[in-house]
């Protein structure tokens, strides 16, 4: 399916071009994060000068919480990209299918506290409507007036990545002309923050926050806790041509899978992983000689890029060059793997692979070609970008480049 659209806000940046452009700098965003004060860990990677009522308005300021506002925008950028009319209603035939992974607990303490003080009359009615995931893709349709399927994915850090392969089986069955989709997620939230950091999932750098997230490094101890949003715009590649608009590049394949292993591990020898990795390539027809480039997962804590590592060993004899963006924003969770999606898109667009910040001593039990300190400029027909959560939740996505 073609890609005509792409919106993205990341740490990196607000806009398309502000997050490339960060993202091919390749430093850490991460810093110290005053919501996040008194905390075991209180530092994270924040979306830049971003402030939902100066975005959206007061009113919508007042309804939406930060993934929602993140979501909402990103599309905004995404549909203006894929020269859809702006202003008047998208139709009937556009769904929007979102990823997100837990929703939000951003407004809940103040509404906890109402309740245990016991004035369940000043608890906001506007509490729950604000917080629920299917509001990222139910804002969208409002504004935007897509009348479609309309639906939200929650298949934790996978959630993203999930969300774009349904919008390409919606559009293979026929079900839509155009779909909108992507991920959002804000997990920089005090109970968010608090809970992973409880869980030991959480970089405990806090003297040096910005050298925390450290995929495939030797020293990595835990991912750093991100935010943002990603949408594609998907079609038909002839519906595309038909009203003359521009593929930037083709989602090829998905693959998907579960690793019915454990609750939060992933399979340490990465089975699950490997398998949604073969199934994106023959979903696109592709073999894994095909392929140029990986995105990868990469949050950089120990067991999970281990066994993305030996996933990537069962599927290519040689792993192609490797990428982990999350090194520079973080881990927006439920938003990471449509980024990573949007950001592979970048890659072929540009034939350039962003670095892998704060890697400074590859894993030695680890026999892998990672892109580090600066971009590669790298001939690329086919990319693959891989997604991995709680659950055992595997989803990768196979993309080949724009004629």
């Amino acid at each position: 399916m073609a890609v005509t659209g792409l919106g993205l806000i990341t740490p990196a940046g607000i806009g398309e071009k502000a997050t490339w452009e960060g993202l091919s700098a390749g430093c850490s965003t991460a810093a110290t994060d005053p919501d996040l004060d008194g905390l075991p860990v209180a530092f994270s990677c924040r979306v830049p000068d971003f402030d939902v009522r100066r975005q959206l308005g007061h009113q919508r300021g007042r309804r939406f919480d930060r993934f929602t506002a993140l979501a909402l925008l990103a599309a905004r950028e995404a549909v203006a990209d894929a020269g859809l009319a702006a202003g008047t209603p998208v139709g009937p035939r556009v769904g929007v299918v979102m990823g997100v992974g837990t929703g939000s607990m951003q407004s809940w303490q103040a509404e906890f506290d109402r309740l245990a003080d016991r004035t369940p009359t000043r608890i906001s009615p506007l509490a729950l409507s604000r917080s629920v995931p299917n509001m990222a893709a139910a804002e969208i349709a409002i504004d935007l007036g897509a009348t479609g399927p309309n639906m939200v994915v929650s298949t934790a850090c996978a959630s993203g990545t999930s969300a774009i392969g349904l919008a390409r089986e919606w559009l293979l069955s026929g079900a839509c002309d155009v779909v909108i989709s992507g991920g959002s997620e804000s997990a920089r939230l005090r109970m968010t923050a608090a809970c992973f950091a409880q869980m030991r999932a959480l970089s405990g750098r806090a003297g040096a926050p910005e050298a925390a997230s450290r995929p495939f490094d030797r020293d990595r101890d835990g991912f750093v806790l991100g935010e943002g949003a990603a949408v594609l715009v998907l079609e038909r590649p002839e519906d595309a041509r038909s009203r003359s608009a521009r593929a930037r590049a083709y989602v090829a394949g998905f693959g998907a899978s579960c690793d019915a292993y454990h609750f939060t591990a992933p399979h340490p020898r990465g089975d699950g992983a490997a398998q949604a990795i073969r199934a994106a390539l023959a979903d696109a027809g592709l073999s894994p000689e095909d392929v140029d480039h990986v995105n990868a997962h990469g949050t950089a804590t120990p067991r999970g890029d281990a066994a993305e590592y030996y996933a990537l060993r069962q599927v290519f004899h040689r792993p192609p060059p490797v990428t982990a963006l999350k090194g520079t924003i973080g881990h927006a969770i439920g938003g990471a793997g449509a980024i990573e999606a949007a950001c592979t898109v970048l890659s072929l667009e540009h034939q350039l692979i962003p670095p892998t910040a704060n890697l400074d001593h590859l894993d030695p039990e680890m026999e892998l070609d990672v892109v580090t300190k600066s971009p590669r400029s790298q001939a690329m027909r086919v990319a693959i970008s891989n997604s991995f959560g709680f659950g055992g939740q595997n989803a990768v996505l196979a993309f080949t480049a724009a004629e």
